[in-house]
């Protein structure tokens, strides 16, 4: 089977990134879905941002919803793009602080009212994020996002994380993919999703290791590797 391949907070050198063009352009480039970050503002707004702050260095947990740049776009604004799709949409929820906020319940609570609960992945570096994702909808898939080995000392930590998440697949920055990650992956029933695949040599090594998603730039590069 093809991995899925998915836009990287959409076609970012075509558009800003995390914006409704940006997704669009990746769509219309012929991807499968696209990934997005997910953060949340001083008046509990949730938005679609990568960074903690705007380009002016004003960071957006010290933000209202009116004091934003109009093209970026809220959580809503995402799902009611999703609704004239079939999108497949990877929702990274980021952790600013040590313990998860109220944007967990309220990102799944709003994928859920839409009813795009399997369509749509949930990640995060932060294992207490997907343990509270874990326990507040169960349904909705999960993701272990991470870019650096992640051991402690000789203890591989990979397999106690999805373990307590209940989380179905990693999501391992691109370098860390080896025939030793994926037999860990096979081995535990995971999928493996990786990121951000932005060389056609790399895709095509990425997609004969049997990955089961990619994550881009650029969606011309996605879409040779693939055929």
């Amino acid at each position: 089977m093809s991995p899925l391949l998915l836009g990287h907070r959409g076609s970012p050198h075509q558009f800003t990134e995390n914006t409704l063009p940006s997704y669009q352009a990746a769509l219309d480039a012929g991807l499968d879905g696209v990934e997005v970050d997910v953060r949340r503002l001083a008046d509990g707004t949730l938005v679609m941002h990568h960074d903690p702050h705007l380009p002016d260095r004003r960071r957006l947990p010290q933000l209202r919803r009116a004091e934003l740049p109009p093209h970026i776009p809220t959580l809503n604004d995402m799902l009611d793009w999703m609704a004239g799709h079939t999108a497949y949409v990877n929702v990274e929820i980021k952790a600013e602080e040590r313990r998860p906020d109220d944007r967990v319940a309220r990102t799944l609570d709003a994928i859920q009212e839409r009813g795009f609960e399997k369509r749509v992945i949930v990640s995060s570096f932060s294992p207490l994020v997907l343990d509270a994702a874990r326990q507040h909808a169960p349904e909705i898939e999960r993701g272990f996002l991470f870019e650096h080995t992640f051991r402690c000392g000789d203890l591989d930590l990979i397999g106690r994380v999805m373990e307590r998440t209940g989380a179905v697949a990693l999501h391992p920055r691109f370098h860390l993919i080896d025939t030793g990650l994926m037999k860990q992956a096979k081995s535990g029933g995971w999928r493996v999703n990786t990121w951000t695949v932005n060389d056609e040599a790399e895709v095509a090594r990425l997609i004969a290791l049997g990955v089961d998603a990619l994550i881009g730039n650029y969606p011309q590069k996605l879409l040779k590797g693939r055929s």
